[in-house]
């Protein structure tokens, strides 16, 4: 598989970065890292655990999608799902899941562990499934924090959902915006503006978009649910555990037992 190659790091920035350029850059940044995301993080994911973020929270111990036992024969979709392993996760429950990625590579990770989940290579903004196709949808940290437009990813999803089905996303929790990103005590200092939206963007030397982060605050995220036409029913903020001793970019034990690092919207459509 071709990839581009740069020639310097990337300049990282915080400037404007519409849909079209914020898909572009998340569809080349995730081909060219996957290997080593996989690589890095695979055997805390493991191959089939469904864990919604750095903190560890598992679904086994959440239910967020409801109780395990009542997974079984519904169709669920999910979004960003990189290696599938939430995916396996809910096929073992005797769920129908179809793992969706923007990310060729990472969906070749999916293919090399196997399990024989449906994959689709797609993005999150038109999702190509008919109307009504899916009984629940989430997403752990896939496609909505990358996104320029969320409530059109929300819009989809409610599309493809049936009646009274459950969208559950994790994201990394909006206060996290107005610290650095270290795991570090230099991580606790509030460093920047809770309210400044400006997307977070590493760009090449010709100033294109090679990584992009769109920053929500809290009420943004509650408002875009609903216009995406979802109610809210629950936003879970996971404590860091006290098994749970490793470092993963900024999180780490010293900032987890101090401020959220994730927040979890679990929604329902009517």
């Amino acid at each position: 598989m071709s990839q581009e190659i740069y020639t310097a790091e990337p300049e990282a920035t915080r400037r404007s970065a519409g849909k079209a350029e914020s898909s572009r850059a998340s569809r080349g940044w995730w081909d060219r890292h996957a290997d080593e995301y996989q690589s890095d993080h695979g055997a805390f994911l493991g191959d089939d655990r469904f864990v919604w973020g750095p903190e560890g929270l598992d679904e086994a111990d959440a239910g967020l999608l409801g109780p395990a036992e009542s997974l079984s024969g519904l169709a669920v979709l999910e979004i960003g799902a990189g290696a599938a392993q939430c995916s396996r996760w809910l096929a073992a429950r005797g769920a129908r899941p179809v793992a969706l990625d923007l990310s060729h590579r990472q969906l070749q990770h999916a293919l090399r562990i196997g399990g024989g989940v449906p994959l689709v290579e797609a993005d999150a903004g038109t999702l190509p499934f008919r109307d009504g196709s899916f009984d629940l949808a989430c997403s752990a940290y896939g496609a909505v924090p990358f996104v320029a437009d969320p409530v059109q990813v929300f819009r989809e999803v409610h599309r493809v959902l049936r009646p009274g089905g459950r969208w559950v996303f994790s994201v990394t929790h909006p206060i996290r915006w107005a610290f650095p990103d270290e795991p570090g005590p230099e991580g606790l200092s509030v460093a920047a503006s809770y309210f400044d939206r400006t997307p977070y963007v590493e760009q090449d030397e010709q100033g294109d978009a090679v990584y992009v982060e769109h920053h929500r605050t809290v009420g943004d995220r509650v408002r875009d649910v609903v216009a995406g036409g979802f109610r809210l029913v629950d936003l879970v903020e996971p404590e860091w555990p006290a098994w749970n001793d490793q470092e993963w970019g900024g999180w780490s034990p010293l900032r987890g037992n101090l401020i959220p690092g994730t927040a979890i919207f679990v929604c329902v459509r009517d």
